[in-house]
Order: structure tokens, then sequence, then C-alpha cells
């Protein structure tokens, strides 16, 4: 009772897989498909997420079983930086 984590209800161990967009100039190809390059956890797929350069960050997304309200089945970029602060603050 009372543990941190019950609040939060994300399920870091699930699993997930790190996409890219194929890009040009740093730009999204948005008529061609992201393919995967990591496939594991949650988890190991935000810490693969946040240890690419911020300025190519735009250019991912990780995608998962959606963990309603907080976890949606494609995550943003954005979203992924929240889930981190979320992670770190467990």
């Amino acid at each position: 009772m009372g543990d941190v984590g019950t609040e939060s209800k994300v399920d870091f161990g699930a699993l997930a897989a790190l996409h890219k967009w194929p890009s040009l100039a740093n730009q999204r190809q948005p008529d061609r498909e992201p393919y995967p390059i990591i496939e594991g956890t949650l988890d190991e797929c935000i810490s693969a997420f946040m240890g690419k350069p911020a300025a190519t960050r735009h250019l991912y997304e990780i995608r998962t079983m959606a963990q309603p309200p907080l976890v949606t089945d494609i995550l943003s970029p954005e979203h992924v930086t929240e889930l981190s602060r979320l992670r770190e603050y467990l």
C-alpha cells in the first residue's frame, strides 16, 4: 500500500520497439514507413531513445502496447521524454 509505482501504472518491462523514420536532410520522409531499430522492453527503448542526439529525436518513435492513460501504442518524441522523466522519478 502506498507504493510510489502503483499510481503510474506504467509497465516499463512491457515489450516495445524503437522505430526510426527514413529521413532526408534531417526531415521525416512521410511517404515511407518507419522501421524498427531496437526491440526490447519499454525501459530499454526509452534509454536507447534518450541516448540519441536531441537534434535527431524527432525521427524516432516507440511502439508498444497501450497502457492507458499514460502510454499510447505509438509514443512521440515528446511523450518518450516525459516517460523518461517519470521513470527517473519512480
